[in-house]
């Protein structure tokens, strides 16, 4: 089965996802072809396990993200029975638009794949899983830290093709801001507040405990509905992104079902909250029945000596 991978990408270079959709489709023992947008981490896709071929898609169109743009020049070289991409915001949505250029079916946020090509996703905010027979072709996308990671060793061929798109886009500042920081959606590490925090101006000493161990910082539901300074982009829930990092971390989120549907299947999930009663104990691995003021100086303070050895 020939299977082509939308490598994910980032201003440092190739994802850590790109690694882990390359050891899914090992699953399946797929013949993988990787397609780095702009060139970026090409070099480093062709020593990853697993991949027969990559391809180097270069041209000024990959200055800035356009689903449109890119789908016109990485479509047609997405040829592949299965066509797989990350689950991000931006990997849905190429995965999508590849998927109707080519009409064929999309199914997103899968996070589990067996041989005979049984897909498995949550649905109803994660209260149910469902199992889908695929037929090909198909593209489907991928949650982040479902599959484990091919590992190195690989000899791929590399094949450069350059391309060029006029694209204009007015929101080009806006976009540079909105990724200087992780995305809660691709994190491995997710620090979350609520409105138990009591002011939109707490929210940098989440920012300071997310940059000392390299997460992310979510927000709950009430505290983006209450706070104009905390955006919607930063909302981890039912109306807001699903998350499935390997620590997830609430601070004064109550843990409404809502939010709860968007974070439930994260590996280790700490929560921290004054309310002993508070419903995000009940799916906690590790609780903290305290203040913010008094847990996360110590959070922090322990979290420097984990991260500095």
């Amino acid at each position: 089965m020939d299977v082509t991978i939308i490598a994910e990408i980032s201003e440092e270079g190739l994802h850590p996802v790109t690694s882990q959709l390359i050891g899914a489709a090992s699953l399946i023992k797929g013949r993988c072809t990787v397609i780095c947008p702009g060139g970026i981490g090409a070099d480093e896709a062709t020593s990853i396990s697993g991949v027969e071929k990559v391809i180097s898609v270069v041209g000024d169109c990959f200055e800035i993200y356009d689903c449109g743009a890119w789908t016109d020049v990485i479509g047609p070289l997405a040829d592949g029975e299965l066509v797989i991409g990350a689950a991000s915001p931006t990997g849905r949505e190429l995965v999508s638009s590849i998927a109707a250029m080519r009409e064929i079916p999309v199914i997103q946020d899968v996070t589990e794949i067996s041989g005979n090509l049984v897909l498995s996703r949550p649905i109803y905010s994660g209260k149910a899983i469902e199992e889908l027979v695929v037929d090909l072709p198909c593209a489907v996308s991928l949650r982040g830290n479902s599959f484990d990671s091919s590992g190195t060793g690989g000899s791929a061929e590399l094949t450069t093709i350059n391309q060029s798109s006029d694209i204009s886009i007015s929101i080009k500042e806006a976009l540079a801001k909105a990724n200087e920081r992780i995305d809660v959606s691709e994190a491995d590490i997710v620090i979350s507040g609520g409105r138990g925090m009591g002011d939109p101006d707490n929210f940098s000493k989440l920012f300071e405990i997310a940059d000392e161990i390299g997460a992310a910082v979510g927000a709950s539901r009430a505290a983006v509905d209450s706070w104009d300074d905390i955006p919607h982009s930063m909302q981890v829930g039912q109306t807001g992104k699903t998350v499935a990092p390997s620590l997830y971390i609430a601070v004064g989120i109550s843990g409404a079902i809502q939010h709860l549907a968007g974070m439930r299947t994260s590996k280790y999930i700490v929560a921290i909250n004054k309310d002993p009663d508070a419903p995000i104990f009940g799916i906690a691995d590790y609780g903290i029945v305290s203040t913010w003021e008094e847990a996360l100086p110590i959070l922090k303070s322990e979290f420097s000596k984990i991260f500095s050895n």
